[in-house]
């Protein structure tokens, strides 16, 4: 009997390294050797230093909330599941309902995953990122949606101060994911997976994420 062929995987991370951009004044990835394999050491062991922002990652409240809950106290059950990938390229500062409705109906799934770059930079910090506009937001959780990725670093302009995205984030209980890498990826309904790490303490976790075709 013949096996069925595998479903593929789309990989949805940014690369982490050195030269990852990071938002201004935060800390970059940095890695040093505390062991290397040699005479009387058996195992490279590295030690690393970087935002939880760094790449791909999942904010937690606690990121835009002072009372928030921290990474890894959430749930699990938002970052894994169906999803909607839809394209919003070319929309300008902010995805706004319009860039989107085509790809909205009864049956939107729980997640939606929102590409704003052909060619997301995973080689510089871009501040003209495309953000999300709050009212987008409001209505994807009228909807019944609980979690929101974006390809950018942020939901809110990169010069926001007052994060109004992130604040419908807050008081809507939406999930975020922040620089996906969906270059490669039709728009379409997948299976997303991206795990946090359970940092009790931490604001944010880098996360591993990717997408399974359905079927």
């Amino acid at each position: 009997m013949s096996q069925s062929r595998p479903p593929r995987l789309w990989d949805i991370s940014a690369p982490v390294h050195a030269a990852s951009p990071v938002f201004p004044g935060d800390t970059p990835y940095q890695q040093q050797w505390s062991a290397t394999i040699g005479p009387g050491c058996p195992v490279n062991v590295s030690t690393l230093t970087l935002s939880p922002h760094v790449g791909t990652h999942a904010d937690a409240p606690l990121h835009y909330d002072n009372a928030g809950a921290a990474i890894g106290a959430l749930p699990l059950d938002a970052f894994i599941g169906p999803c909607r990938l839809v394209h919003a390229m070319g929309c300008g500062p902010l995805i706004e309902w319009r860039h989107i409705a085509h790809a909205m109906g009864t049956d939107l799934p729980p997640r939606v995953l929102l590409r704003t770059y052909a060619r997301m930079p995973v080689d510089r910090w871009d501040a003209q990122l495309t953000a999300c506009a709050p009212e987008t937001l409001e209505r994807l959780a009228d909807a019944g949606v609980v979690l929101v990725g974006i390809d950018s670093a942020s939901v809110d302009a990169a010069d926001s101060k007052q994060l109004p995205s992130h604040q419908v984030l807050r008081r809507r209980g939406l999930r975020v994911l922040e620089n996906l890498v969906l270059d490669a990826v039709p728009e379409g309904d997948y299976e997303l997976i991206a795990l946090p790490l359970r940092l009790t303490s931490a604001d944010a976790s880098p996360v591993r994420a990717v997408l399974r075709a359905l079927g």
